[in-house]
């Protein structure tokens, strides 16, 4: 096993040394990327000379272009068959895929690739129509992805390479068994890349199972803190929770705030807009063009904070996220690590903080020391130095932010009903149903209409399985 250093200040090898293809360096140099990171030098060769690699590391490690850039070099220049792509990117949520899919894309457009996202609660006969016409990688996630093949609109015979990115945040949604039979699918003899920030039982079955002598890297011990990331326990009276939020909302930079369920992230963004912060919400239950939309807008910087469930702390990658705040203590020490994940990306310095009320502060600390982490703390009211110093707090205008930062719909065209110039629907290939009916309605949380948000509804007791019945049903 490779163990790499955790930053990017060692002496590496530029993409060209790593031999990787002259269009997509010049690709990649267009983008501002110049230097690889540690993972990357020491994946790209490997999955080059078509070795299986386990690649294990925390996020923002750098690891999708780790395994995407010799991807496309491998395929450079070929082309995929109608509904048989040459690989595949297999992913845990929506929100990543669309992260992988913006990432590799133009570079793959630079080598004559053609790439397309299978996911949920987004039009199903787009997506058959782009396998139709044929596309060299497909990212996807699990459910969506069963779905196609079991109408026939996607046949992976002839996907040669295969990526499970983040196995094991499948494996805590109770992804495996979809995985597995996708995986038995495939092409046999190909290669196989496996990322994931820890290698437990279920992640590890996949490893024995699939991987054929894999060769390791990882970034530094998988259990060791970020050296550029701090953490603080704010201790909070109970009345001066939602005034000690919003003056932590009210900061300068990039935040985002994470609420246990759904109704919790609705009810901090309307209480954070009501005191004039631009905030906005992202859950499963809203539309796959609402989040994406929402991610825009934080990323472009329409709004400062983004409130979110869980299902922001895996795929979303912003720059610039300076402080994370948990309002809700997360469930368990790997939602606090995926969280805390969403800052200090790439060598930069990041923030964590946990708002802990009198009855929170065993289980907090116990969680904490599970992940390994040193926090301070600290004792804090409305108005402290302490808390300003440490969060960049400041009182919030209190003038009402009127109209929503980010619309339910955009506006469409004036004279041009929904669903064509007849105002139809059209229902697209059989089991279509993502715009029609009540069977339409997919609030899953992570990108498969049968996944809802287990944890953001009914609290961290549901992250268990159930006893009983279908783990990944909710």
């Amino acid at each position: 096993m490779t163990l790499l250093p955790a930053d990017n200040r060692t002496v590496l090898p530029s993409f060209a040394e790593l031999g990787l293809p002259e269009p997509l360096v010049a690709a990649l140099s267009r983008r501002g990327i110049d230097t690889p990171f540690p993972i990357q030098a020491a994946a790209i060769p490997d999955v080059l000379a078509g070795r299986d690699v386990l690649g294990r590391g925390k996020t923002g490690s750098g690891k999708t272009l780790a395994f995407g850039l010799p991807l496309l070099a491998r395929l450079a220049g070929q082309k995929a068959g109608p509904r048989r792509p040459l690989a595949l990117v297999l992913v845990p949520t929506r929100e990543l895929a669309q992260q992988v899919q913006a990432d590799l894309a133009p570079l793959g457009r630079s080598v004559g690739l053609r790439l397309t996202t299978v996911i949920g609660q987004t039009s199903m006969a787009r997506q058959i129509d782009a396998l139709r016409r044929g596309v060299e990688v497909l990212v996807a996630t699990p459910g969506r992805l069963k779905d196609l093949m079991r109408q026939g609109a996607c046949d992976l015979g002839d996907a040669r390479i295969v990526v499970l990115d983040e196995a094991d945040h499948m494996a805590d949604m109770g992804f495996l068994p979809d995985v597995t039979d996708i995986l038995d699918r495939v092409r046999p003899g190909g290669q196989r890349l496996l990322f994931s920030a820890t290698l437990d039982e279920d992640v590890d079955v996949l490893v024995q199972r699939y991987l054929d002598d894999p060769v390791t890297h990882a970034i530094g011990p998988v259990d060791e803190p970020v050296p550029t990331m701090d953490h603080h326990l704010l201790l909070v009276s109970p009345k001066e929770k939602a005034l000690i939020t919003a003056e932590i909302a009210n900061r300068e930079g990039r935040t985002i705030l994470f609420a246990r369920t759904k109704l919790g992230v609705d009810r901090l963004t309307k209480q954070l807009t009501a005191v004039g912060v631009r905030a906005a919400g992202l859950h499963g239950g809203k539309s796959q063009g609402l989040r994406t939309r929402t991610l825009a807008g934080f990323r472009e910087g329409a709004i400062d904070v983004l409130v979110a469930t869980d299902v922001a702390a895996r795929g979303i990658h912003v720059d610039d996220v300076s402080l994370v705040v948990h309002v809700d203590p997360p469930a368990d020490h790997k939602d606090y690590m995926h969280r805390a994940g969403r800052t200090a990306r790439a060598g930069e310095h990041g923030t964590v903080v946990t708002l802990v009320l009198p009855h929170q502060v065993r289980a907090t600390a116990a969680m904490t020391r599970r992940a390994g982490i040193d926090a301070r703390r600290v004792r804090v009211r409305s108005g402290d130095e302490e808390l300003v110093r440490l969060t960049g707090a400041r009182p919030p205008s209190g003038i009402p932010i009127e109209e929503p930062l980010i619309p339910e719909r955009p506006e469409r065209p004036r004279g041009r009903r929904p669903g064509g110039p007849r105002g139809r629907v059209r229902r697209g290939a059989a089991g279509d149903r993502d715009r029609r009916g009540p069977r339409a309605r997919t609030n899953g949380e992570h990108g498969d209409r049968r996944h809802g948000d287990r944890r953001g509804a009914r609290g961290p007791a549901a992250h268990a399985h159930h006893r009983g019945g279908n783990p990944r049903r909710a």
